[in-house]
């Protein structure tokens, strides 16, 4: 019996033993999963912080790209990416950077008049419409507007990384563009039973400042210089000698030889503001072939009278504009240079005259 209850006494041991030694394998195993999923918990916070981060950065970014969107409505993209070449820090109240360009200015004629005949609202609607219209021949080809000024239009043209040339023909391609889109848009006007308008274009090449202006809460970008002076003249002379578009003699120099398109010689001007006189140009591009044939046709005989008045040789002059005349009896240019012969002969001008009329 003593034998028996031993060896139940020693097989009770062992399986309290074995049992000891389960438990405490379980618990081990236990806390080594539970630190597993204390451990992937860790991970998963901290990948939810990641993704949350990460949405947190892409909804800045949307943000970002959203306010540059519309910023860019107020402030021309290539205005802004020119500042960007420069250092940021100098890009407060006061930046300022050279650079040469073609200056474009057009403007819809007689818009004072037409204007009043009209309600407030549909002149925003009409202006709305038209600028609309004339946006895309300027920023297709490489330029940009700098600013509406009522029925006006100020724009540049800056190629990037291009030559002068390059900016030249940007800007004489964008007039023409612009004559086109003025031609469908009063097709769609006649459709609509409204008037047709025009529009005078104004383009020079040369130096301006590109900067910022204004006060240390309310900034503005700006363009100045004698260049942007002389292109708004250019633009303001369109009616003076029924002209669609006039170009400087440095828009033309500068374009070169081998572009494909036909201009006349205009007149030899003074305009305000500026000293030096320049040479004006009439792009004829754009008309009809028969119109553009009429006015090439009289253009050594302008040219010969010009030269004429700047020597004082008026009657001489005069008789190169009436022989103009004679070719093409409908041409107002020669017809306005003849009156300009018979005022400045009358006229006691000094001895050092260049021949440049001076035109307010």
């Amino acid at each position: 019996m003593l034998s028996m209850e031993w060896l139940l006494g020693i097989g009770i041991a062992v399986l309290l033993v074995y049992s000891i030694v389960i438990t405490v394998l379980l618990i081990k195993r236990s806390r080594r999963f539970a630190r597993r999923v204390a451990q992937f918990k860790k991970n998963r916070r901290s990948a939810d912080y990641g993704v949350e981060k990460e949405l947190l950065f892409q909804q800045a970014a949307d943000e970002a790209l959203r306010l540059n969107q519309t910023f860019q409505k107020f402030v021309p993209k290539q205005f802004v990416e020119h500042m960007a070449n420069t250092d940021v820090d100098n890009l407060g109240l006061g930046y300022a950077s050279e650079n040469e360009v073609a200056i474009m200015f057009c403007d819809i004629r007689g818009f004072t008049g037409f204007s009043e005949r009209i309600t407030p609202q549909e002149l925003m609607n009409f202006l709305n419409s038209y600028f609309t219209r004339m946006n895309d021949p300027i920023h297709q080809n490489s330029g940009f507007i700098d600013k509406f000024m009522g029925d006006g239009i100020m724009a540049l043209f800056d190629h990037p990384g291009g030559t002068a040339r390059d900016k030249a023909i940007d800007s004489l391609n964008a007039a023409l563009d612009l004559r086109k889109a003025l031609t469908i848009y009063n097709g769609h006007r006649k459709n609509s039973n409204y008037a047709p308008v025009n529009m005078g274009i104004g383009i020079h090449f040369g130096a301006v400042i590109m900067g910022t202006v204004g006060s240390d809460d309310r900034m503005d970008t700006t363009v100045i210089g004698d260049s942007v002076n002389i292109a708004s003249r250019l633009e303001a002379l369109t009616p003076k000698y029924h002209a669609d578009i006039i170009v400087s003699a440095q828009v033309l120099q500068t374009l070169g030889a081998g572009y494909p398109i036909k201009t006349r010689l205009l007149d030899w001007v003074r305009v305000k503001g500026r000293q030096a006189p320049i040479e004006i140009y009439e792009v004829l591009s754009h008309l009809p072939e028969s119109e553009q044939q009429e006015r090439l046709a009289v253009q050594s005989k302008i040219a010969a009278g010009l030269a004429c008045r700047i020597n004082k040789q008026w009657d001489e002059a005069i008789a190169y504009f009436e022989t103009a005349l004679a070719v093409n009896p409908n041409d107002t240019l020669a017809h306005h240079h003849i009156d300009v012969c018979r005022i400045y002969r009358n006229v006691d001008l000094d001895d050092d005259w260049d021949g440049a009329l001076v035109l307010q």
